[in-house]
């Protein structure tokens, strides 16, 4: 569909419309305006009867390695938020919920990279399918703050979501489904034939019975506190701004955002300073 210019929308089966986050150079950053794109093909997809299931996933090398760290200053919100402290979390989650609260099915399909604010994306859809090397993880909380949206604990139970948390290390698509972030992982060279086999099987069932079907783990969660408490931590990750060695790291951001993201991850030698120290 050409009205997008940082997502490619199609419907590779009738009943099923696909969604690719298409910024490969830049590893499917999470810019405003990208996912400005992104929801309104949501919205559109979930509002067109024909429809029975969508899939997310990232064209290029990996699903998502995150929110966009270098995009201008003043590019515009993807919705509406009332201002006030912690604007930045409190509109991310309400953008994830607006996915968790959609009729239609959402499957997201990862592969490479699955960080920050790309997990967060993953993890608010219905049903999460991995390549087996996957590199899911939120290692922001290393050098800024924790998580905008909170989902570790409720889909990873507490020991996995603490080790996350107090490591910020990555898990593999295998470890991902034996935590419980994800359904089933395949070979990366399968993924697109899984997750379309899946998709179909989900878009058999009549439109009307899913949006229930949805709703009934939903409300389940939500008795558990699910939708309370992720709401609720948006405060914390806006008091870890307020932490000296944040604000020593976000001054290395604004100076040189690659700089600093090495600099981050050299001394666990992971993520993209794994990539370089193959490379020498």
């Amino acid at each position: 569909m050409s009205e997008y210019r940082y997502i490619v929308a199609d419907t590779p089966e009738p009943g099923i419309r696909r969604i690719a986050l298409n910024r490969p150079e830049k590893r499917n950053a999470l810019s405003n305006a990208l996912r400005t794109e992104l929801f309104d093909a949501l919205r559109k997809a979930d509002l067109d009867a024909e429809i029975g299931a969508i899939i997310i996933k990232g064209n290029g090398k990996c699903f998502s390695a995150g929110y966009d760290l270098s995009q201008a200053p003043g590019e515009p919100l993807p919705r509406h938020i009332s201002p006030g402290e912690g604007i930045w979390p409190r509109h991310l989650v309400d953008g994830w919920f607006e996915i968790y609260d959609m009729a239609t099915p959402v499957i997201a399909q990862v592969h490479g990279f699955c960080l920050a604010g790309g997990s967060e994306l993953a993890a608010a859809c219905d049903l999460v399918y991995c390549a087996e090397d996957a590199q899911i993880g939120y290692p922001p909380v290393r050098a800024m703050s924790p998580p905008d949206c909170a989902y570790h604990p409720w889909l990873m139970g507490m020991r996995h979501a603490m080790e996350m948390m107090l490591t910020g290390d990555s898990i593999t698509g295998v470890e991902a489904v034996a935590y419980g972030y994800a359904n089933r992982a395949f070979a990366a060279d399968r993924l697109d034939d899984e997750v379309l086999a899946v998709a179909r099987r989900v878009a058999k069932i009549p439109r009307d019975l899913q949006a229930l079907n949805k709703r009934a783990v939903h409300r389940a969660m939500d008795i558990m506190g699910m939708r309370a408490a992720i709401r609720a931590t948006t405060d914390v990750q806006a008091l870890g701004f307020y932490q000296r060695s944040s604000r020593d790291y976000m001054k290395k951001l604004r100076d040189n955002v690659n700089q600093a993201l090495n600099e981050r991850d050299s001394k666990f030698q992971d993520y993209r300073t794994a990539e370089k120290s193959k490379k020498r």
